[in-house]
């Protein structure tokens, strides 16, 4: 069977939802049982996001197979329970390197290499190898950026191409685009709708479906203006205002028969009837009000929340099944180290530290480990997060007292987080350190063995520097336990305190791990001992709901 395709384009601004939106549809095509994939088209010419700064691009997001990729790629496993491989992340900068490489090694017989046919029969190549991998009846795939960017043009004269290659009833195109609301006037515009359709259907793509976001409520005339002037049947307009939650617009799409609409333009029939029971459940549960804990995150981006997305995700989750909200204090660890705000620890029920790389703020995540573990405060940290939990047990409880990682000094005496032997005499920084999928065994009889009620578990990774194994005896000797170590036992993986209610680091990434219906069990360690330091109850299998 041939994987229909879902192409979803962006029209006036960027970041107005294409990602969640095509999540969402995702979402509920799944629900009718169908077996689908998700796919990104980055029109920027690096090859992955691993090197751009998260003011650049926001968090990276690691799959199981090690590729960097764009945040959206997380909003779609986390709303369709997915896995998704590197086939589900294309950029200009891969696709032109594939063709260059070729090039190279003589396999176009000497011939012109052009956009069109050679760039565009690549980026075809990658659409269609998504849905071959995964055996997909459905690829939903996503092209970056808007209609209008000079970048972004061999994508869309590739995807126009694909609706001959693949025939018209294997295809349906969303354009989502954005209606700016004038307070002079009081109106909602369609104007720039109109326009960005107008450009699109200039390219050789006619819209079978517009998404019009808008943070007003947006009245049936406009959207039949909308469907008259752009040529799309007037229930093809849908409507999407900016919701309080993101997982309520499946529900929200739901009712607007989205899933229907694109189905019948497919000529599918659902499967089964859809089941969102569950997701109903969830989405009434965030709506309801309920005692509120406060989460400190102390990280360098903080006035990038987009940066930690996937972090604020998983402790929603979490909080979902233990019953609670949670209000985030978002704490700058430069800021910390400057000795500026250092009383907003006092005010935050648990700490979390999240990941990052650099020594910009790095003191100041060892302070909030400091303060968690005097003030016996619950603590999580996250890779960098559990690295500054071992260097400052180091130098305050084992007389280190230069202890640090050797990323941040290079002379240090005691360099108790150190470069992994394998990252040594890197020449290329991108898509080099440790990514992806690795193995772990939990210690018996510890905290983490509690909370994952198993012995054996794989998450994903993205580091360089390890803890010092020549440290490892005089720190388990002094009172920390090492928890979770790789099946050779040479990585530590997860570190936590024995004099401690609940102090736990580890070396990977379980946020992107977290779905809205399955919180990951650190993130429900975490919130369960936040909670309990509140002295609110929770019901005991709410942690494994």
């Amino acid at each position: 069977m041939t994987t229909k395709v879902i192409f979803f384009t962006g029209g006036v601004l960027s970041s107005v939802g294409k990602g969640v939106t095509a999540a969402a549809i995702g979402r509920l095509l799944k629900a009718r049982g169908f077996n689908i994939t998700i796919q990104k088209l980055d029109p920027y010419l690096n090859v992955d996001p691993g090197t751009l700064s998260p003011y650049q691009h926001g968090e990276v997001f690691v799959l199981d197979d090690g590729a960097e990729t764009d945040l959206d790629l997380g909003h779609y496993e986390r709303f369709c329970d997915l896995r998704l491989t590197r086939n589900s992340t294309v950029t200009t900068g891969q696709v032109y390197q594939e063709v260059l490489d070729r090039e190279r090694r003589g396999d176009y017989l000497g011939g012109t290499i052009q956009v069109i046919p050679h760039i565009t029969n690549e980026i075809k190549r990658r659409i269609a190898l998504v849905g071959k991998a995964s055996n997909a009846d459905i690829a939903l795939v996503e092209v970056g950026g808007t209609v209008g960017d000079i970048e972004g043009q061999p994508f869309l004269e590739a995807i126009r191409e694909m609706r001959n290659d693949l025939g018209r009833g294997n295809t349906a195109f969303v354009h989502l685009t954005w209606l700016p609301y004038l307070k002079a006037t009081e109106e909602t515009k369609t104007k720039p709708t109109q326009h960005s359709v107008r450009e699109l259907r200039s390219i050789g793509i006619l819209p079978d479906m517009i998404v019009a976001r808008s943070d007003y409520p947006v009245e049936k005339a406009l959207c039949a203006k909308i469907a008259q002037f752009c040529d799309v049947p007037a229930e093809a307009v849908i409507p999407l205002e900016t919701a309080d939650l993101l997982y309520r617009i499946p529900l929200v799409l739901e009712e607007m028969r989205v899933a229907e609409i694109l189905l019948d333009r497919l000529n599918l029939s659902p499967k089964q009837e859809p089941d969102l029971a569950k997701w109903r459940w969830m989405v009434a549960e965030l709506g309801r009000e309920k005692p509120v804990v406060r989460i400190g995150l102390v990280g360098k981006y903080v006035e990038l929340h987009d940066a930690y997305i996937s972090v604020r995700e998983a402790i929603k989750h979490a909080a979902l099944y233990a019953g609670v909200d949670v209000e985030m204090e978002w704490i700058s660890a430069t800021d910390l180290e400057k000795g500026i705000g250092l009383e907003r620890l006092e005010n935050v029920d648990g700490i979390l530290v999240p990941g990052g790389f650099g020594s910009r703020g790095v003191e100041g995540k060892i302070m909030a480990a400091k303060y968690a573990r005097e003030h016996q405060l619950p603590y999580l940290g996250l890779c960098m997060g559990m690295q500054v939990m071992v260097i400052e047990y180091g130098r305050s409880m084992l007389g280190l007292g230069d202890a640090n990682s050797s990323e941040f000094d290079k002379l240090t005496e005691h360099p108790v987080i150190d470069l992994m032997p394998e990252q040594t005499n890197l020449v290329e920084t991108g898509g080099t350190m440790r990514l992806g999928l690795y193995p772990c065994d939990i210690q018996p009889k510890t905290l983490a063995a509690g909370l994952y009620q198993t012995d054996h578990i794989q998450e994903r990774h993205r580091h360089r520097y390890e803890v010092n194994n020549d440290y490892r005896a005089l720190y388990e000797q002094s009172g920390m336990v090492f928890s979770g170590l790789s099946p050779d036992r040479v990585l530590v993986e997860i570190a936590e305190l024995k004099e401690h209610p609940f102090m736990i680091g580890c070396q990977f990434h379980p946020e992107f791990l977290s779905r809205p219906t399955a919180p990951h069990p650190l993130f429900s360690g975490f919130i369960a001992a936040v909670c309990t330091q509140r002295g609110l109850q929770i019901e005991e299998d709410s942690l494994t709901s």
